[in-house]
């Protein structure tokens, strides 16, 4: 697994840029519907990832050893209010959390890493994913940063896949009953993805892999973009030319895996 952030890779400049992208998207059309958040408008989005900042900068503010229990959060404000509280909110996080020690302790809902680095790390993937949403709500295309993409794809592996040290239900789910490679093409990185210990549990390995195997193969942004089923890319059967098989594969990876 990946222990290091990949060169190029700034978590704070991710973070404050896809925020104001998607602010500056969300400003041509506040009622534009998301494909892939059924029955949200922009608004709809902008007011989530606000409240997404909100939250998180005060898990990293204040340092809680347990979930905060009944929150009352911030109000929605007004239409014509809204993209200027969102951006002063993204502002405050990225502040809270360039002041944090990333090894500072605090609650998070990823079981294997309670502190402040991983909301740090998260939180790219949070603006990266929702930007492109804005983006794509608007008939445009974005492309997110190769090292970025590295990194999140590597985090997804870790933290939303249902693995050994971190969630996976009592009631186990289909083990994936095979190997499954995803190839980013512009990195020169693959992970390949194997049953582990626990039933229903999946781990990882990152490093070149069995050319033989079933493969999803795309640029890094693609990839991400996959993993959170925005954008659709094709499984190659590897050496056993099964097509059936590899898709099969590629069902009970995405039951095995789920985002916040």
């Amino acid at each position: 697994m990946t222990t290091s952030q990949p060169a190029g890779f700034d978590p704070l400049a991710e973070i404050a840029e896809h925020s104001a992208g998607l602010a500056r998207a969300a400003e041509t059309d506040l009622n534009a519907p998301i494909e892939h958040c059924p029955g949200w408008t922009m608004a709809d989005l902008v007011w989530h990832v606000t409240e997404v900042h909100w939250f998180w900068a005060k898990i990293v503010a204040e340092l809680p050893s347990a979930p905060p229990q009944d929150e009352q959060g911030p109000q929605r404000p007004e239409p014509d209010q809204l993209i200027s509280r969102f951006s002063a909110g993204a502002a405050h996080l990225v502040r809270v959390l360039g002041t944090a020690d990333p090894a500072a302790a605090c609650w998070t809902w990823a079981t294997a890493q309670q502190n402040a680095g991983f909301v740090l790390r998260h939180q790219v993937q949070e603006a990266a994913v929702h930007h492109w949403d804005a983006e794509h709500a608007l008939g445009r295309q974005i492309t997110l940063g190769t090292a970025m993409s590295v990194d999140a794809i590597d985090e997804f592996l870790t933290f939303s896949l249902s693995t050994v040290r971190g969630y996976h239900p009592e009631t186990p789910l289909p083990d994936l009953d095979g190997s499954l490679v995803l190839a980013a093409s512009d990195a020169g990185v693959d992970w390949t993805l194997t049953d582990d210990s626990l039933p229903g549990t999946v781990t990882f390995s990152a490093g070149a892999a069995d050319p033989g195997l079933p493969r999803i193969t795309g640029a890094a942004s693609d990839l991400l973009l996959w993993l959170y089923g925005r954008a659709p890319l094709p499984v190659s059967p590897g050496a056993s030319g099964d097509q059936s098989a590899a898709e099969r594969l590629v069902t009970r990876f995405r039951a095995l895996a789920f985002t916040d």
